[in-house]
Parts: C-alpha cells; sequence; structure tokens
C-alpha cells in the first residue's frame, strides 16, 4: 500500500505522520507538501518533536506535491482541509482518494471492503469539509507546541494504521 501524507510546507506535520507510519511499517510513504521550498531540511523542533515521540527522525528534504507522488499512491492523508481543497483545485483525479487525517480515522473503520472500495463508498471527492478535521500547524511556535503536535499526530497514525491493516 502505498500513501502520500500532505501538509503545507513538508516541514513538520507531514514529516512527523512519515516518521509514525514508517515505525508502524507495512506501508510505503510518500512526504510532500502544497506550498513548498524544495530541498529544505525538518526544522530543528520538528527533528527535537519526533525524537521525544520514540520515532527514528528521517531522512528529509521538502518535496512540492506532484502528479507523479498521486498516481502511485493509494491513499493520500491530508493534514487539514486547506491540503484537501489543494489536491481537489490542482489534482482532481487524485481527489476521491484524499481526505484528512482525522476523517480517514473517524469514517474508514466503518466500511468493510478493499481500500479502494472503502474510498469510494465514503466519496470523498465530494465530502463537505469541516474545521474539526484540521491538524494545527505549529510553524513558528515554541518546541512545546511542535511536541503537542507531534503526539496528535503520532496517535493518529496508529489509529489510521489499524483501520488501514485489519
Amino acid at each position: 500500500m502505498s500513501l502520500v501524507v500532505l501538509c503545507t510546507g513538508n516541514a513538520a506535520r507531514s514529516v512527523m505522520a512519515g516518521a509514525a507510519l514508517d515505525a508502524l511499517g507495512g506501508v510505503k510513504v510518500v512526504t510532500a507538501g502544497t506550498f513548498v521550498i524544495e530541498g529544505q531540511p525538518m526544522s530543528w523542533r520538528t527533528r527535537q518533536a519526533i525524537e521525544r515521540t520514540g520515532l527514528t527522525v528521517p531522512r528529509h528534504a521538502s518535496r512540492q506535491l506532484s502528479g507523479a507522488h498521486l498516481e502511485d499512491a493509494d491513499l493520500v492523508v491530508a493534514l487539514a482541509v486547506e491540503h484537501v481543497e489543494y489536491v481537489r483545485r490542482e489534482h482532481r483525479d487524485a481527489a476521491a482518494k484524499t481526505a484528512t487525517l482525522k476523517r480517514l480515522c473517524r469514517d474508514l473503520p466503518r466500511v468493510d471492503g478493499t481500500l479502494a472500495e472503502r474510498l469510494a463508498a465514503l466519496d470523498l471527492a465530494a465530502v463537505q469539509l469541516e474545521p474539526w478535521e484540521d491538524v494545527d500547524d505549529p510553524a513558528g511556535c515554541e518546541v512545546d507546541v511542535f511536541e503537542r503536535c507531534a503526539k496528535e499526530v503520532v496517535d493518529l497514525v496508529a489509529d489510521l494504521h489499524r483501520a488501514l491493516v485489519a
């Protein structure tokens, strides 16, 4: 199974989620962003937050989301509503397999079948996006905010992973 994990700058939330998914195994993960300066490392705050969750810090250079990433993906996991909106606007063909992490954690376990059948049943391209779906961006905040974000992301990723491999 191949996943793309998407945030804005591909510098914090998507990197945290990618590290958590890598640690759980069973999926191929690519992280990307919707508004990226290519090739940038993660911030020291992101690195420290990942370390404090007990995860291995990945080798990382930021990358802009591309059509090639989406073609290979079985699922696109967005960290906020704005990222789903971006995919719907810029990569319409991938909208049916794109949702926020929080929505997937809530809705995916309620549907049976293959992943493709489950995503089709959720009608993700048409679902009304809601503010509760966002994982808040820690950018510009102190390290404790990054650590709280990492904890939230790790917990959500564990729920998603259970729903994907069950």
